[in-house]
């Protein structure tokens, strides 16, 4: 790895899709198979999009999405394992923190299966309080559930 050839950058409009995928399919196991048009609508949907590239090959890559002042969540924060431990994860990371649309929230939060020692060097914390979460099956009953006693209240 040659430092002079590694950029990051913020555009969404960079991204090669089909080598995020790649990226993904190699650096993480909870990413793997993930397809194309799914890609597309979570960068569509997250702000800020960084990349880290090594000349024209994505080499690392994260995203987040805000409400730009009480809370934000990083997602999907990867570097490619020929690059690991080089320094690139925590400067993703930063770099991702300190974006226009981070900056001031005052709660961000990541989800991490394996990497609480990295995160915590960066300054994360350990959060037991809120750990719920609704699976998009549960979800999927919930509507339909709804949608059919709204029915009935109306009459139909």
């Amino acid at each position: 790895m040659n430092d002079h050839q590694i950029q990051f950058s913020d555009y969404k409009s960079e991204i090669d899709l089909y080598q995020l995928q790649e990226l993904l399919n190699v650096s993480a196991f909870w990413a793997k198979g993930r397809s194309i048009e799914d890609l597309g609508i979570a960068i569509a949907n997250s702000e800020p999009v960084i990349c880290v590239w090594d000349s024209d090959r994505l080499i690392g890559f994260a995203r987040a999405t805000s409400d730009g002042i009480y809370r934000a969540t990083i997602w999907d924060v990867v570097i490619h394992p020929q690059y690991q431990s080089s320094g690139l994860g925590s400067k993703l990371v930063e770099t991702v923190l300190t974006h226009p649309r981070m900056r001031w929230v005052e709660r961000v939060y990541l989800m991490t299966t394996h990497q609480q020692g990295f995160y915590e060097k960066i300054g994360f914390q350990a959060n037991t309080t809120t750990t719920m979460v609704l699976h998009n099956l549960a979800n999927a009953a919930f509507v339909t559930t709804t949608e059919v006693q709204l029915q009935e209240s109306l009459g139909g």
